[in-house]
This record gives C-alpha cells, sequence and structure tokens, in this order.
C-alpha cells in the first residue's frame, strides 16, 4: 500500500507517510455561517469525508477538524441590518436577530445538509468564538517575532507584515510585487496594502478585543483558522484542505502567519475543485446557481451524494439539467444488482469460501484508484465493473461469483459513504433484504401464473408491481426486477 496525494504547496503528487505511524491529523475549512449552504461548501464536505474514509479503511486512525467560522464581517453587517426600520427580510431572514443568533441559526442548516448526504461529523468542530485567548496568544507570539504591528492609525487594528517574511507566496508561488492589495481595512493603517487583519480594532462604545469579538470589531479569518487548527492537532499536522477558492488568499495567508510564528503547520495542502452550471462559474447575479436543497428537491439523498463525489476531487464538477437523472441512473444500476443478490441470498453478503474471481481484482483495481490521490472516477468504474459482472453471475446461476460481487459492491459503496446517506435504502439493512424477498415472491406467483397461462393474474403482478416502483423485464432466463428513477 502507498498513498499518494497531490500537494498544492510543492504542485505534486507525493507518497504520504503519517508523521505518526498510524495516525493522521487532517484540518478542512467548515462553513462561515453567514448564510445558507451553497453546493460548494458540501462537495468539499463530501471530498474529505472520502479521503477520511479511505484513511479509515487502510487501517489509519484520523482525527478530522472542520471549524465554523461564527463570527465575520458580512455576519455582523446582516445583523445590524436586521435591526434597521425598514429591515424588509429575504427568504430565510429573521428581524431583529442578534449576530450570535443567526450564526448558530445558519449553523444548523450545515449541519442538517452534511447529516442528510451522509458527511460524517469530524472529531472536533470549533467555532471561532471559542478561541480567542488562542487568537491573542499567536498575535503577541507574532509581534515578539517582528512579524505584525498595530495599526499605524491607531484604530486598533493588528496587522500582518507580508514582507517580513521571506516565504509570503509560496503556497500559490506568487511574487508579492504581483498580488493584490488586501481589502480589509483603511490602507493608511498599513506599512503595505498587502498586510492584512489578524485583528480588527473595537469601535466607540465597544470592548476592547481581549473582552472578545463585538458589533463591527471580529478577528482575522485568517487569524481563526490557525489558532484553531493548532489547538486541535499542534503546530505540525498531515492534512490542510479546503475549496480551491480558499488558496488566496486565505491558506497563504494562513501558513505565513503560522510559520511565522515557528510552527511547520501542514505537511500536505489538497484543495478540492469548483462546482460550475454547464461550464460557468455560478452567480446568483446571473441566475445560474442551484443549492443543495434544490438538488434534494430533485433527487435522493444518495444520488445528489453520489453526483457531487463522483468527479476527481482536484477537478471541476459541472451541474447541468440531466446530471441527477444521469447520477439516479448510475445508483440505481447498484441498487438493483444489490437487491437481487440480497434476495438470491437472503442479504447474507458474505464471501464464498475460496471463490473470488473477478470481484477480488475488481477490489484491488478500486483500492489502486484510491490510493492513487483518491481516484474516485476510477474507483466508481472498477464499482461499476462489478455490478456488470454480479448481474451476468445471477443470470448465469453462478452463486459464488455473484455473492462475492454483492460483497464487493457493498464494501466500495460503503467506502465511498454512499450507505451512510439519511434515509439510505441500502441493500445491507432489514428493509432493503425484506423488499427484496417481497419482490421475489410476487415474481414466483407471476412465473406460476403465466405458467397455467392466466395472464391476466400475470399482468396484474407486474401493474401493481409497476405501481410500487418495481420494473420487471422478461427475458430467456425468467423476469428480472429493478427500482424504477424519478
Amino acid at each position: 500500500m502507498t498513498l499518494r496525494f497531490y500537494d498544492t504547496a510543492s504542485a505534486e503528487v507525493r507518497n504520504f507517510v503519517p508523521l505518526l505511524e498510524g495516525k493522521v491529523s487532517l484540518y478542512y475549512c467548515g462553513a462561515t455561517v453567514q448564510g445558507m449552504p451553497h453546493v460548494g461548501h458540501i462537495r468539499s464536505a463530501i471530498a474529505f469525508d472520502q479521503l477520511t474514509r479511505w484513511l479509515q479503511y487502510r487501517g489509519l486512525r484520523v482525527t478530522v477538524v472542520r471549524n465554523v467560522t461564527d463570527i465575520d464581517d458580512k455576519i455582523l453587517a446582516k445583523s445590524e441590518a436586521s435591526f434597521a426600520p425598514d429591515f424588509s427580510p429575504e427568504p430565510g431572514e429573521v428581524a431583529r436577530e442578534e449576530w450570535w443568533a443567526l450564526a448558530y441559526r445558519y449553523e444548523q442548516e450545515f449541519l442538517k445538509a452534511y447529516d442528510t448526504l451522509g458527511v460524517s461529523r469530524p472529531t472536533y468542530e470549533p467555532r471561532a468564538t471559542g478561541h480567542i485567548p488562542e487568537m491573542h496568544a499567536l498575535i503577541q507570539q507574532l509581534i515578539d517575532r517582528g512579524h505584525a504591528y498595530p495599526a499605524l492609525d491607531d484604530s486598533g487594528d493588528v496587522y500582518f507584515d507580508v514582507r517580513s517574511w521571506n516565504k509570503y507566496g509560496a503556497l500559490t508561488r506568487q511574487n508579492i510585487d504581483d498580488m493584490q492589495a488586501a481589502p480589509d481595512a483603511d490602507p493608511r493603517g498599513k506599512k503595505d496594502p498587502r498586510d492584512f487583519a489578524l485583528w480588527k480594532g473595537s469601535k466607540e462604545g465597544e470592548l476592547p478585543p481581549p473582552a472578545g469579538p463585538r458589533l463591527g470589531a471580529p478577528p482575522g479569518w485568517h487569524l481563526e483558522c490557525s489558532a484553531m487548527v493548532t489547538k486541535y492537532l499542534g503546530t505540525a499536522f498531515d492534512i490542510h484542505g479546503g475549496g480551491l477558492d480558499l488558496r488566496f488568499p486565505h491558506h497563504e495567508n494562513e501558513m505565513a502567519q503560522s510559520q511565522a510564528a515557528g510552527h511547520p503547520f501542514a505537511n500536505f495542502w489538497m484543495h478540492n475543485g469548483m462546482v460550475t452550471y454547464q461550464g460557468e462559474k455560478m452567480s446568483k447575479s446571473i441566475g445560474n446557481t442551484i443549492s443543495p436543497a434544490e438538488m434534494l428537491e430533485l433527487a435522493p439523498p444518495r444520488v445528489v451524494r453520489y453526483y457531487l463525489g463522483q468527479a476527481h476531487y482536484r477537478s471541476i464538477l459541472d451541474y447541468r439539467p440531466t446530471s441527477l437523472q444521469e447520477a439516479a441512473a448510475a445508483v440505481e444500476r447498484i441498487d438493483g444488482f444489490l437487491a437481487k443478490a440480497a434476495a438470491r441470498f437472503d442479504g447474507d453478503p458474505g464471501l464464498a469460501d475460496g471463490h473470488h474471481g473477478s470481484s477480488s481484482a475488481a477490489v484491488e483495481a478500486f483500492c489502486e484508484a484510491m490510493d492513487d490521490d483518491l481516484n474516485v472516477p476510477r474507483a466508481l468504474a472498477a464499482l461499476h465493473e462489478t455490478v456488470r459482472a454480479g448481474n451476468t453471475a445471477l443470470a448465469e446461476g453462478d452463486d459464488d461469483a455473484a455473492r462475492n460481487a454483492m460483497h464487493a459492491v457493498i464494501l466500495m459503496t460503503g467506502v465511498l459513504g454512499l450507505n451512510a446517506v439519511a434515509g439510505s435504502a441500502a441493500v445491507s439493512t432489514r428493509e432493503a433484504e425484506a423488499l427484496g424477498v417481497l419482490v421475489e415472491a410476487q415474481l414466483s406467483a407471476r412465473a406460476a401464473a403465466r405458467a397455467d397461462k392466466d395472464w391476466a393474474r400475470s399482468d396484474s403482478i407486474r401493474d401493481t408491481l409497476n405501481q410500487a416502483g418495481v420494473v420487471v423485464e422478461d427475458g430467456p432466463d425468467g423476469a428480472t426486477w429493478s427500482l424504477k428513477r424519478d
């Protein structure tokens, strides 16, 4: 077994060896809870959930930290706007809502989306507001080392001095003079317009920073992550993940301030690709967006998870109006085989002794794909090849091969998290086993009716199954069935 992942910092696929033998420390950027989750948030969570599940399958103990940014300028601005006399709430907004209540409400929406789509809960999910002392300590370290300074205009802001750190720009391989100015405050308070805020000073009528974040004075976004990850994973850890859009400035600034404080920080940086709409960047202004909630109105959770997790994590995932239909067809092929196999073997997925055959080769191909920078498309190809081989084995009466294919498919879908989705009808459950037994009983009754030339009875059974969402197909070896696509 050789695990290999693409490291953004070195721009190459490298062998992955944990810093501590048998253990992996993973941090990935979670929600900034200023609004409802969008599809990019959920794709990222599914990608790092697949990574976590694969590391666990390979026998590694994984500690996962996913942060919640529950204080930032947009959260504060939304809250402040809700108190205005002329406030006219849009769907999902609440009048006169304190910033902490707004943040908590949207945090619950993220958790609901994660849970619905089978994203495992992290080991720790710290909120930024719970780690103010750690942020102050990190700021002091940076000031003491000559990498941070109070604002020149006495505003109370504190900035990171980018020119004091000669490795600034290393993550994204940029020259500092080619970078845009940081947009977070009045440049008159900075030594360099690219310097970014570590803390924003209190305004009139507010408490100073040591008392915690107040309206109009949140901590620096980049600082929050550095403070939280080091508290839970230490100053050196294995993997830092997040969406590709976070590489700059967020992750560049995180890495700079953490290393400037003397922390080795992340050994690997992994970034998932964006989601587009028919080849274009999603934008509310042009109306080409689709939210996770909208997807879940169009398709069951397992189908949505399959779609969002089917591409290579580093590639662009393009959404088209037919995308969920195609994902549904793929899921139905998997479920159709598993349901028929479960009925044949009373739901027992155990391997037939000494008879592994092509299923063993398929699992090996699946594992090789996942080891190779989490290549899910190749892994899915192995999964669907096993489904095809399993259907052939069922049709030919090769029970050993069919049983082993069933075992392999359950293993692969489990690793990909397709059996962990809320409401999943995975065939390893009692419900699916019962469905298979009931359908097969109806097909046996139909076969008996056809043998007696009772065509009316035969048609009635077929129609009843069809109304229940079960499609019956007659072939030379008898009838087969599958679940109807929505």
